[in-house]
């Protein structure tokens, strides 16, 4: 009895110890080591990505259909809580062009639905982490992803283009959006037009000048000028969209209204609040939670996957880059609490953002402190410069945009998947096209044919059949209970169903499982050999695969432990029903 109490608290102890706390707070891994060098970079690195990530959020709160502040509300709360929760060193976590897209085609642009949205895929990231089911994302194939992100940067690209001409009154779904930038050209606004082209042609020069700054064929600067060049092209979203303003402000101050800008904003910090649990329309109706959560419909499953999928690659791909290794169960669990909190301050979904992602890698960010310093930077930007987004051209953003999704569209990866294997351009087609209907269409259809191919393989392994004076039939892959039917009608075809029927070697070295249906399939095939007066031989069998056939007391089950001795014991016709 005295035991009993001293196993309880031992066990508290084990659930409380050091190690699992700092299992689930990783910042208790690095903060002890923490040193004066590493706060210099991050805090380096943090200043470069917050220039970086405020144009970025205005103009992706503008493809998620929202107000421009929307944008700045979702970027700061993921630098806090990556920092307690996050294993990447580099990660960045904010509004992305792919989650400002999805969010549009599952709320329309409604930002109170935008912000429970956040609040739901947040509680379902949470829970999978909690529930380890990271591995789910496995399912969702390289096609599937690569079909959905072309599509994406074609419909978030072109969906900007509305913009760069000053055009109003563009629907937003993709085949109307495409209709009616076309009818409505002779209303380009010439503008819009110089100043969205003048930003593209900066961007994409600096874009360029940053990418030979490592190249072979770069100009020979010196190391103060390599640094600037390299300083300037990793701020020229913030630059560019700073320009573009003053010159829209210079224009306005001589009362001469000749860009279309974004209007006005909300100014200072969002209040922390609880999300709204229901919604008012135009004409005062109350939509329920019920209602707009059926009205999320797939949206509500796509959304929290498509985040998960995003961040952990982006993780996955520096932390191999780095040499160091994450925990993707963890950074399930800090994109879900980044969510769930982001909803408290009316932030939409957000997931880990590649090209913030490769800034910070690049500008030697040493901790996930550098997200704190980036947050503090949008955090002043909403306090102090609100006013100041008031004049923020709306084509210098849609330029930040288009650059920004124009290398997504990879049309090289159709070339490899077609010399690699051509099947795998199925799911890549249906997903890319389906997208432009409606995003998370694409996504499900992709899947599904995915998976179809991939139970399509399950059922129908590859089995080789040979002549060795007896047949030798050698499965491919594993044996599971799809698979069943395929190989008892080869069996059937090639050595029953013949004149004379043939004794027959199952080779089953890569069988690992096995289930109920192929033990009653198999038991079968040997009552049918039997009957035949010929001979089923399985060789190879593992272990455990054998300890079940035995265990299953199968009638004339023989055995070998190679597929030579079983050829030659049945070419002498000394076969024995016994398992050797």
């Amino acid at each position: 009895m005295m035991d009993r109490p001293l196993l309880g608290r031992d066990l508290v102890r084990g659930c409380c110890s050091f190690s699992t706390l700092k299992a689930w707070l990783p910042i208790l891994s690095w903060l002890p080591r923490y040193k004066l060098k590493w706060l210099q970079m991050d805090v380096l690195a943090g200043l470069t990505v917050g220039l970086t990530t405020v144009p970025q959020a205005l103009a992706y709160a503008e493809v998620a259909g929202l107000p421009v502040q929307y944008g700045l509300y979702s970027a700061f709360m993921g630098g806090f809580i990556y920092t307690l929760l996050g294993t990447s060193k580099d990660v960045t976590l904010g509004p992305t062009a792919i989650m400002s897209l999805l969010c549009f085609s599952v709320v329309g642009g409604q930002p109170c639905r935008a912000v429970l949205l956040s609040l739901l895929c947040g509680l379902i990231q949470a829970v999978m982490a909690l529930l380890r089911l990271g591995f789910l994302l496995d399912f969702i194939s390289f096609p599937v992803i690569k079909g959905f992100t072309c599509s994406a940067a074609i419909t978030i690209g072109f969906g900007q283009v509305k913009n760069l001409l000053g055009l109003q009154d563009i629907p937003h779904e993709f085949f109307e959006q495409v209709y009616y930038t076309f009818y409505k050209i002779p209303e380009t606004r010439i503008g819009d037009v110089v100043l969205g082209l003048i930003c593209l042609t900066l961007l994409v020069m600096l874009t360029l000048m940053k990418m030979n700054l490592g190249s072979d064929d770069a100009p020979a600067y010196s190391r103060a000028a390599r640094k600037l060049v390299w300083a300037v092209a990793t701020m020229r979203n913030a630059l560019v969209v700073v320009a573009a303003t003053l010159i829209a402000f210079s224009w306005d101050a001589y009362g001469q209204h000749v860009f279309t800008i974004t209007g006005k904003t909300s100014q200072g910090l969002p209040p922390f609040r609880p999300p709204p649990t229901s919604d008012t329309t135009a004409n005062g109706t109350v939509v329920t939670f019920g209602e707009i959560v059926e009205g999320f419909g797939g949206g509500l499953a796509v959304i929290p996957f498509m985040g998960l999928l995003e961040s952990i690659a982006i993780a996955k791909a520096f932390a191999s880059q780095n040499d160091y290794r994450i925990d993707a169960n963890q950074e399930l669990l800090a994109i879900g609490v980044t969510n769930i909190l982001g909803s408290f301050v009316s932030a939409y979904p957000v997931t880990g953002s590649f090209g913030r992602t490769a800034v910070n890698s690049q500008t030697g960010v040493c901790t996930p402190a550098g997200g704190i310093v980036t947050s503090v930077i949008v955090l002043l930007s909403l306090a102090f410069l609100m006013p100041a987004f008031y004049y923020i051209p709306k084509a210098s953003l849609a330029a930040v945009i288009i650059c920004a999704v124009a290398p997504m569209v990879d049309y090289r990866v159709v070339v490899k998947m077609w010399r690699i294997r051509k099947l795998d351009l199925l799911p890549f087609f249906v997903t890319f096209l389906l997208s432009f209907w409606q995003v998370q269409y694409g996504i499900i259809g992709g899947i599904a044919v995915s998976g179809a191919l991939l139970l399509y393989n399950t059922a129908r392994p590859q089995i080789k059949v040979s002549d060795h004076g007896v047949l030798l039939i050698e499965l491919g892959s594993g044996l599971s209970f799809p698979a069943t039917e395929h190989l008892s009608h080869v069996i059937y075809t090639q050595a029953l169903q013949v004149s004379p029927p043939r004794s027959v070697v199952l080779d089953c070295h890569h069988v690992s499982v096995i289930d109920y249906t192929v033990i009653s399939e198999l038991r079968d095939l040997l009552r049918q050999f039997k009957l035949h007066d010929v001979c089923l031989v399985f060789a190879r069998l593992q272990p455990s695969v054998l300890e079940i056939l035995q265990a299953a007391d199968l009638q004339d089950f023989m055995y070998k432990n190679s597929v030579e001795a079983a050829l030659q014991q049945m070419e002498s016709g000394n076969l024995l029903s016994v398992t050797q």
